[in-house]
């Protein structure tokens, strides 16, 4: 009796710490907007963060986009997108680790938009996300691919650059 419930208290105590890692997540990438410079044309409408399919970071981000509400005078707006096909003119698209497979379709369907495209497993920076999430020596960080950035007019500023892992 007393292993099944050791087993359990193990599982539920894991997940409560994977479901806690994304706690941080939305603090980056609100962070992130601070200091990634979008061309004029991509100033205006709401703000949107889209997520391709299911992950735990939705709720996250919708609990701070409550709390910060605006960001450069504009609403923030959090949208689950299911496919690939769905992708449109958000200011920000997360790609789930459960979803990097479709990473070159993704950027292939991104193209030369501004869009900060943000991942989350390893060798993605490489493989052309604008911002990869990492977590190094226990801690999250990030690695940010200027050239990537480039190709879709985006800008890091300073700020960002000395606290990344540049690829």
């Amino acid at each position: 009796m007393k292993r099944p419930l050791l087993i359990l208290f193990l599982f539920c105590a894991a997940l409560s710490a994977y479901a806690q890692d994304y706690k941080l997540h939305p603090v980056y990438i609100y962070s992130f907007t601070k200091y990634v410079i979008w061309p004029d044309a991509s100033k205006t409408g709401d703000f949107e963060i889209a997520v391709l399919g299911d992950s735990p970071i939705i709720k996250e981000l919708n609990t701070m986009a409550s709390l910060k509400k605006t960001y450069d005078n504009r609403t923030i707006k959090i949208k689950k997108i299911e496919s690939v096909s769905e992708i449109g003119k958000s200011q920000v698209l997360f790609i789930p680790a459960a979803k990097s497979k479709s990473l070159a379709e993704i950027l292939g369907k991104v193209g030369s938009q501004s869009v900060l495209v943000i991942t989350e497993e390893a060798g993605l920076a490489q493989k052309g996300s604008n911002i990869n999430f990492v977590v190094k020596d226990g801690k999250l960080a990030f690695e940010l691919n200027q050239a990537t950035l480039a190709k879709q007019n985006l800008k890091a500023a300073n700020e960002l650059t000395r606290l990344a892992i540049i690829i």
